[in-house]
């Protein structure tokens, strides 16, 4: 088809050719087309590669994921039957920290050490020979470590003879090789620093290292692995773990199976029941943590199900088995395929029916064998059918009422995208609010496409130690629980993030606790998939003529008052109604401060709520006088 040529000085439909270039500032020719080498890449695109940044203030941040890269490469050795021990040191902090970690493996070959390190889609895991059950099956992980550190250095030992390589940002600046004088174990020391400019001021988390590393251990069965001098090892697996999350005194008998590996691949789980609501799942790939789950966790629930039907000959509704259900479930496959480069998700479809199988058979064996576990299970599943059916009256009488009130729920302010509209919904933010004060300063200033309100009245029902029914009494928790979008399932949550915004005073700390219980106690899946946070906002604001800044401690307030001058006017936020609409924008922007709400193990669950929220025991207002009223002073 012929293009026919503009006329001369004839305008476009908006301005010339000649006023749309310069406004677009720049010439597309040739020359804006670029070519990026692998290093650049993974540097401009670091989300593809690693997650989120962070700053270590997270489990997700990618400092963590630097260090689990490194360790996947160590723990691949000792599966595939090449050391048991990995040493990991980290030292350092604020932005300068020093990660060393040393397996005792075969050690990466000599002649290919620096390719191996830092050329895309290198590496032995493309060879099932060599490594069966890996979870860097892409050759980028140690990559990205490397191009993302300041200082990256890896030495291989082998029969004697080392090769040694130093990178810097992922570009190579010394190798050597040798033979050492005095004898050294074969295997792999990697020591890097992540690099400041990408991930600014971070700090490694000890607690969030050693959960990741004490995982590691449970997956790996006779493997040591020695952190900061500290060891972690396991002798039961996946028995061993939800032990140390239910804790010895959990009310059911604990299952445990581990399968031999084939060639689809093999399989280990271990389940037990407790009394809390809802389920919790902790799910392996070859060693990989699947917060998310996939394919090998849906196949495991089914053969659960399964199992127990068939072994008690009665069709149990799944809701009814799997209420109050703790299991872990971990899977080695040759050829894993991730919904990301994270790993957080698992996708292969043809691992189904042999988990189905593999699953159903076990439980109904495990049952058979231990008869007494069996009717213990029995009673839990009976008793959740009773549960189930006097929750169903009370919904129904709740939902009558509902429907008398309004169409719309009461004090929602929605936003446009949810969690379920894909790429769109992955930020939508619901925020928990108290009063109407507060809540129209939110209003005023959100983005109305990924940002919804939700406004309490004031203190909300103590729910502590309550059945789930009371929730469908009580109007305004059912209104959030509503709003949520999470009756029937948690995994039904509208938005990506449930944030908690309260006064930074007494009755806003109470409020929060007093949320934070509701959602522990009936809806801990979602403290523990990331989803509760709590916002902090400014508890000053300091300002001269010339500009206004705000601050977050009286330690940030000092230090700028003292920076500004004394005649400095300072502004003490009481409240979040206090806060002026259209200041309160940047505070819930791109850069507002989210605390993530999390827990450690789950068995502290109980014991943490029964001390804060129970019966007003001695303890508790002994603790109270020393922690808050001294404080108050």
């Amino acid at each position: 088809m012929a293009v026919a040529a503009p006329k001369k000085n004839a305008p476009g439909p908006r301005g010339s050719a000649a006023a749309r270039t310069a406004k677009a500032g720049a010439v597309y020719d040739e020359s804006k087309v670029k070519t990026l080498s692998s290093l650049e890449h993974i540097r401009l695109r670091t989300g593809m590669y690693i997650g989120r940044l962070g700053d270590g203030g997270n489990p997700d941040d990618g400092i963590y994921v630097l260090l689990k890269e490194v360790i996947d490469n160590s723990i691949d050795e000792f599966i595939m039957g090449n050391g048991n021990l990995i040493e990991v040191q980290i030292k350092g902090q604020n932005g300068n920290v020093t990660v060393k970690v040393r397996d005792y493996g075969r050690g990466i070959p000599l002649g290919k050490l620096v390719e191996c390190v830092s050329v895309i889609n290198t590496g032995a895991k493309y060879n099932d020979d060599v490594f069966q059950f890996s979870v860097g099956l892409n050759g980028v992980g140690t990559k990205a470590v490397n191009a993302l550190s300041s200082y990256f250095r890896v030495v291989s030992v082998r029969q004697g003879e080392f090769a040694e390589a130093v990178f810097e940002r992922g570009i190579l600046k010394n190798e050597r090789k040798g033979k050492f004088k005095d004898k050294q174990k074969d295997g792999t020391f990697v020591e890097f620093i992540p690099d400041s400019q990408v991930f600014g001021d971070y700090q490694f988390n000890v607690e969030f290292v050693e959960r990741r590393i004490q995982n590691c251990a449970y997956l790996n069965t006779g493997l040591v692995l020695s952190f900061n001098g500290k060891q972690f090892l396991s002798s039961r697996g996946l028995h061993d773990l939800l032990t140390e999350e239910t804790g010895e005194e959990n009310l059911y008998p604990l299952g445990y199976y581990k399968g031999t590996a084939t060639g689809d691949g093999s399989l280990e789980f271990a389940f037990t029941h407790t009394n809390n609501y809802g389920e919790e799942y902790f799910s392996f790939v070859n060693g990989q943590f699947t917060s998310d789950g996939g394919t090998h966790l849906s196949a495991f629930k089914e053969g659960f199900l399964k199992g127990i039907q068939a072994y008690f000959k009665k069709d149990y509704r799944s809701e009814d088995i799997r209420e109050g259900t703790i299991a872990a479930v971990a899977v080695k496959i040759k050829n894993p395929v991730f919904e990301s480069q994270t790993k957080n998700k698992l996708g292969n479809s043809d691992i189904r029916a042999w988990i189905v199988q593999e699953t159903r058979a076990a439980v109904e064996d495990w049952l058979h064998k231990n008869q007494e576990a069996g009717k213990a299970l029995e009673r839990k599943i009976l008793a959740n059918e009773s549960l189930r059916t006097e929750l169903n009256q009370v919904k129904k009488e709740a939902r009558e009422a509902a429907k008398k009130i309004a169409l719309k729920i009461p004090k929602l302010k929605d936003c446009k995208f949810h969690l379920e509209d894909g790429k769109e919904g992955e930020n939508s933010t619901i925020f928990i609010t108290e009063g109407d004060s507060a809540a129209g300063s939110m209003v005023s200033s959100r983005d109305v496409m990924t940002q919804a309100i939700f406004a309490l009245r004031g203190k909300v029902e103590n729910m502590f130690g309550k059945k789930r029914a009371a929730i469908y009494k009580n109007e305004e928790l059912y209104n959030m629980m509503m709003a949520l979008g999470i009756e029937n399932d948690p995994s039904g949550l509208r938005y990506g993030r449930v944030v908690i915004a309260t006064d930074a005073d007494f009755d806003g700390f109470h409020i929060r606790n007093l949320l934070l219980t509701f959602f522990l106690s009936y809806f801990e899946e979602l403290v523990t998939a990331g989803r509760i946070y709590i916002l902090e906002t400014p508890l000053f604001r300091v300002r001269t003529k010339k500009e206004t800044r705000y601050c977050y401690t009286e330690k940030e307030r000092d230090t700028l008052v003292a920076e500004m001058g004394s005649g400095s006017e300072v502004t003490r936020f009481k409240g979040l109604g206090e806060i002026n609409p259209k200041e309160f924008g940047q505070f819930i922007g791109e850069d507002m401060h989210l605390v993530p709400v999390s827990v450690n193990t789950l068995r502290i669950v109980p014991q943490v709520l029964d001390f804060y929220m129970g019966k007003n025991t001695p303890e508790r207002r002994e603790y109270i006088m020393k922690n808050l009223i001294d404080n108050a002073g």
